[in-house]
């Protein structure tokens, strides 16, 4: 009962192994950077992230917040 325990443990393993370096290899073969559509950049860049913007929605909210 263990051999066959230990035996499926190994094959998941080598299935696991195999499906994650497929899926990597997947996303590695785009080679593009992608942006998010709210000012954060989203891969290899060198440019700052925007987290905040101010606008009449965020100070209306930081009024009512305090």
């Amino acid at each position: 009962m263990a051999e066959t325990r230990r035996s499926f443990l190994k094959k998941a393993a080598v299935v696991g192994t195999v499906a994650a370096a497929g899926s990597i290899a997947a996303t590695a073969s785009t080679g593009e950077a992608s942006y998010s559509s709210n000012g954060v950049v989203v891969g290899k860049s060198p440019k700052k992230e925007i987290l905040y913007k101010k606008t009449k929605a965020w100070d209306d909210f930081y009024r009512t917040a305090l």
